[in-house]
């Protein structure tokens, strides 16, 4: 399969590529930096306080996002869709204030929107008549209609199955909403007061933010502002220039990373494929020899819009290459980032370019798998000085009759624990989504016919590792009536791998506890029935760990005993470390001589090196079964 460079035509605004850079004062500057900050956070908590659903209410899987007029995001708190389809259709001369666009359409969105419960607001900000900037929100809604209740099938083969697909359309003309397309997407949604509500708080608060970013303009002119702009985007390339490429040598490193079920075809390693070649000031990634696209719902449209959307996806991991944790917070990743990175792209027809109507509600899979892609390139480039890997979103949720005989829909994103790093633990039950959290079981317990009886780290889930993986969640639901369970998730035969010596964390995993008998539900369910009495167990994945788990420090093992993220058993089988009971109030002490003891014939044992890599057994048994 031969490879192709993106396209360099753009159907939208380019920047002058030879303008000269004007001088700007540095307090300005600071200012309206601030300013964009202040604003993007403004937005975010007016959605917050303002929306309806559980999943952008509560769980917070919702982004927003501010945009100069060539469609260059400028904020770089998290990731968010892109206005670049929206200019496509609808070109800038055109709008006028009072515009609201809306989208959700992953193969006419220019790569930005994923599935299609991500459902995206658009709102121009004009200064003087002219298009200046957009703002933008999206978030994951709980049902767009399909097949499926939560528009995500897992056994989905094409995108009529998981809902109404939206192009870019015109919601608003200069303030007044198109009632006849409200009424059809409401037409189209199992919750569709909870959709009407949840658009209405978007869109508002994007109003909200051109307001505001229109404010920034008329106190200190287009000029200025645009000047300021652009020195934002310049300090993000400098930064990745300056700072971390350095740290990584020239030359050419691949990897590959898989997704291990479609929810249609038997169970096997779907690749993704990498090769990054490394140049003094530029990184160039090719995905050639990735796997043709799956027959089920895990593809992601990625190669649009010169691989904008992919490069601020990923680029984020370099950040690890920082001197310290501290100064890696402060570089902020915007499109400046898109000038260090080239992406070259198999040719249509894999699970990164995939053909419409392919599915796609899935996509997180692929998703998250580019970021370990990168992750596991660099690896080898700086000695395993990177981050082991993690899997910190899959969603699970529930559907049926409560006991008044009314409809119900409970969905919720769940995270899992991020990897080892050389300087300290993963962190436990996190989520990629910048400030997101699972439910409480309050919430749930008083809005869904549920019973949340445990919500707790899983022991034992973390990989092994001088720096230990961080631990996934364990959940557990008891149902009230008679209802189904759906769960979309990946990792739940291969463990997040380990780095540098490190050990893969433990996969995904629910069941379905029936008289004390689990039954192991897989990772993609569209509707398992659940009686009333029986209780559903969701595992999440553990990071992997960093560096030799033998290395790792006795009182540190110890620690984690007594607080239940490491079981006496694993300390002494992965850690060799020997626990003896006491009598004081935190009950374990380590026993020296015997550690030491048993470390050096841990270590006697050893046939080889540790491996930079470390996939765990789920790998090796998947390719045993002849699954690749």
């Amino acid at each position: 399969m031969t490879a192709r460079r993106v396209s360099n035509e753009r159907p939208w605004p380019r920047p002058p590529e030879h303008a000269p850079r004007r001088e700007v004062d540095p307090i300005v500057l600071q200012i309206v930096e601030g300013t964009l900050n202040s604003i993007e956070r403004e937005i975010e908590y007016a959605i917050e306080r303002t929306a309806r659903s559980p999943m952008i209410r509560e769980a917070h899987d919702y982004r927003v996002g501010l945009f100069d007029r060539y469609c260059r995001k400028l904020t770089g708190r998290s990731y968010s869709a892109m206005p670049n389809a929206v200019v496509r259709d609808y070109p800038p001369e055109t709008m006028r204030p009072g515009d609201v666009f809306l989208m959700n359409d992953t193969y006419l969105t220019e790569g930005s929107i994923g599935h299609l419960p991500d459902m995206c607001s658009t709102v121009p900000v004009l200064h003087d008549g002219a298009v200046v900037a957009y703002i933008q929100a999206f978030g994951h809604h709980d049902d767009i209609g399909g097949r499926v209740p939560g528009s995500m099938p897992g056994t989905a083969m094409t995108v009529f199955e998981e809902g109404l697909a939206i192009p870019p359309v015109k919601l608003y003309s200069q303030g007044v909403r198109n009632d006849e397309a409200f009424k059809i997407i409401k037409r189209n949604t199992r919750v569709p007061e909870m959709l009407a509500a949840d658009l209405d708080s978007e869109v508002q608060a994007c109003l909200m933010g051109a307001k505001r970013m229109g404010e920034l303009f008329e106190r200190f002119g287009t000029e200025m502002v645009e000047a300021c702009f652009q020195a934002i985007l310049d300090k993000c390339r400098d930064m990745y220039r300056n700072e971390l490429l350095p740290k990584i040598a020239d030359g050419t490193y691949s990897w590959e990373d898989y997704v291990e079920h479609d929810g249609v075809s038997d169970p096997k390693l779907h690749k993704l494929a990498l090769t990054m070649t490394k140049r003094r000031d530029k990184i160039i990634l090719d995905f050639s020899g990735t796997d043709p696209q799956s027959s089920g719902p895990i593809n992601w449209p990625a190669d649009y819009a010169d691989g904008a959307f992919l490069i601020k996806w990923i680029a984020p991991v370099l950040r690890n290459l920082a001197e310290t944790p501290e100064r890696a917070a402060e570089i902020v990743v915007n499109e400046g980032v898109c000038d260090v990175f080239e992406i070259i792209f198999p040719h249509k027809g894999t699970l990164i370019t995939p053909e419409w109507p392919a599915a796609t509600n899935a996509r997180s899979f692929v998703l998250l798998r580019s970021l370990g892609l990168l992750a596991g390139a660099v690896a080898q480039a700086v000695d395993g000085r990177m981050p082991a890997d993690q899997e910190t979103i899959r969603y699970t949720g529930f559907f049926g009759k409560d006991r008044d005989g009314r409809s119900f829909l409970s969905r919720e994103v769940l995270g899992g624990g991020s990897g080892g790093r050389y300087y300290a633990d993963g962190s436990d039950a996190i989520h990629i989504v910048p400030d997101s959290r699972n439910q409480p079981a309050e919430f749930t317990e008083t809005r869904f016919p549920l019973l949340v009886e445990k919500l707790a780290l899983h022991t034992n889930s973390g990989g092994a590792g001088r720096r230990r993986g961080g631990l996934g969640y364990e959940k557990h639901y008891r149902a009230l009536v008679d209802c189904h369970t759906i769960v979309t998730a990946d990792r739940v035969r291969l463990g997040c791998y380990g780095v540098a010596g490190g050990k893969a964390g433990k996969p995904f995993c629910v069941t379905v506890d029936v008289e004390g008998s689990p039954r192991d539900l897989g990772g993609l369910v569209d509707g398992e029935p659940v009686k009333a009495g029986e209780v559903v167990r969701v595992v999440t994945t553990g990071g992997g760990g960093w560096g030799d788990p033998l290395e790792r420090e006795p009182d540190r093992v110890r620690l984690d005993v007594i607080q239940g993220k490491v079981s006496r058993i694993a300390a002494r089988e992965d850690y060799g470390v020997v626990m003896v009971e006491t009598a004081g109030p935190d009950a374990y002490e380590v026993n020296e001589a015997a550690t030491v003891e048993l470390r050096a014939a841990l270590k006697a044992r050893r046939s080889e090196p540790l491996p930079v890599i470390d996939r765990g057994p789920g790998y090796d048994t998947m390719m045993s079964a002849g699954r690749s």
